[in-house]
Formats: structure tokens, sequence, C-alpha cells
């Protein structure tokens, strides 16, 4: 038996959250909001988050600073029975200051604290990978390398490409390396279709899955070839950062189930709409019992 049923590679990280009346937010010297807040959140966090309120085993391995953003990071993982492991980023741990307007739509302007030649190791994560049953790989850049230690360990590999345009680099060699791959619709306008075969003509993915937010979403799988339709889960949107994590979590609870995609594919669209019923990014965890009796 596993030690972990899910290993998240990279995306810790902070978000400080500025709530605006709408977006975009119109010149002015001075703008009065409500408190700002800071959340442990990114990409990474929310997938291990969602997972292990989900009640699945989670290990987190990432770059964080020794400052006070990268302690709150540790406690909060740590407080949730997340098992993190972790290398020093001399510049400080990653953040993003994100605008969320009166309809739960934001706007993110990331620092990503990346240093010259900053590498993860295949010696770092290969513990990791022996005990784990399955991979989440954030799209940071020095993680890319790391697909050949994955397939060598021929567990399965899953990775969010968030707003993908289908033709920039950076997301490629992630696209075209995982065994799920999740992606969103908004950077892609008609060419949705085209992008999600374009990942399984020439990557290894059994599944792809573009989500559309309130128009709900599209899956692909290997199987039939066909891609399919799905309708948004409803409820409150009060706050729309994380909903694509919380999709990816879900998704996988299903998946690591082994349940059929079309059940996966709910689970996601339930846990996603769960997390914007709740300000601030991360807040709302939905748990399996709740998962599986929303969907039902």
């Amino acid at each position: 038996m596993t030690d972990h049923d899910v290993l998240v590679i990279g995306g810790a990280g902070v978000d400080t959250i500025v709530r605006v009346p709408d977006l975009p937010v119109p010149f002015a010297d001075s703008v009065h909001v409500p408190p700002i807040q800071e959340y442990v959140a990114h990409t990474g966090n929310g997938v291990a988050l969602g997972s292990r309120a989900l009640g699945l085993r989670v290990k987190m391995a990432d770059y964080l600073g020794d400052d006070e953003l990268g302690e709150l990071v540790r406690k909060r993982l740590e407080a949730a029975g997340v098992d993190g492991s972790w290398l020093l980023n001399p510049v400080g741990t990653r953040r993003a200051v994100n605008l969320v307007d009166d309809r739960g739509r934001r706007m993110s302007f990331y620092d990503g604290r990346e240093f010259p030649g900053q590498r993860m190791s295949a010696d770092f994560v290969r513990p990791f990978l022996a005990a784990s049953r399955h991979v989440h790989m954030s799209i940071m850049d020095y993680a890319r390398h790391l697909y050949p230690e994955v397939h060598r360990h021929g567990i399965s590999v899953s990775t969010d490409l968030h707003d993908w345009d289908g033709e920039n680099d950076h997301q490629r060699d992630f696209a075209y390396g995982s065994d799920l791959v999740f992606l969103s619709a908004s950077a892609l306008e008609g060419r949705v279709h085209a992008a999600m075969r374009d990942i399984l003509e020439h990557g290894r993915a059994q599944v792809v899955v573009a989500t559309a937010g309130e128009r709900g979403g599209h899956v692909l799988t290997r199987v039939d070839g066909e891609i399919r339709s799905f309708p948004p889960a409803r409820g409150p949107v009060v706050d729309s950062n994380g909903a694509g994590d919380a999709f990816v979590s879900g998704f996988l609870y299903g998946w690591l189930a082994e349940r059929p995609i079309a059940e996966c594919v709910r689970y996601g669209a339930v846990a996603g709409v769960y997390a914007c019923g709740a300000a601030g990014t991360h807040q709302a965890l939905i748990t399996a019992g709740q998962l599986i009796a929303t969907a039902a």
C-alpha cells in the first residue's frame, strides 16, 4: 500500500485579495475597498487542500521562502493534514494580488519568485513518487523536466494548463506528458475542441477536460474519441478564486475511486461551484460526504 494517494508538485503561494465593485477598475488616485485579506493559495495548494478535504492522503513538494508567507503555507497545510516537503526559495515565497469584483470575477497579478537556474531535482521527488498512487504536476517551469522520472515510476499524472491558448510552449510539455489534462476554455475562444484533440493526438492523455465556468465544459477521452459537453453545477458565486483547483480535486477523487468519467466530471463541477460560495481562496473545501450527496 502506498503512503499517499496524491503527490502535488509545485504551486504553493499566497494570495492577497482586494475586493472591488467592478472589473476593470476605473483609474483613480485612491479607491476605498473592504478589508484586504491574505490566503494560503495558488494552484498546487488548492489541489492539495481540496483533495485532503475529500479524505485523500496528500503529499506536497515545492519551493518556499524563509519568510512570513512561507510560514503561512507550512502551517495551513500541516493543520489540514497535508504532508509537506519544502526546498528553500532564496527569493521568497510566490504570491499574487487578486482583484475580485461583486460578481465573483477576478484579475490576478502573479509574482512567481523564480530564480536563475531553478530546477527541482529528481532525487528530491523520487522517494515521494515511489510512495504515491498519482501525481499532480503544477505548471511550474522548474518541474517540467521531472516527467521522465514520473513516467519511470508507472503512476498516473495530471496537470492543469489553466488559460492555455493552445500555442504557448510553456504549457505544452505538461499537456503532452500527462494522463489527465485539465484546462480552461477562456483563452481558446472557438478553438477549444481543436486544442483538446491536439493534446490527445500528440500526448499520452487518456482524458482531457476543458472547463468553461457557468457554461459547464467539455470532456474528451481516448477510449471513445468523442468530445462531450457537460452542464455546470449550480450555486452561489461569491469568489471564483480556486474554483478550477477544486474541480481538479473533485475529479481526482472520482478517478482514484475508479468511477466512470461522467461521474468524475460531475464531482469536479460540484466541487468547483462549492468553492465559489465563500470569499477568499480555498476557504470552501467540500467533503466527500457533501460531494457525493450533492452530485447525486
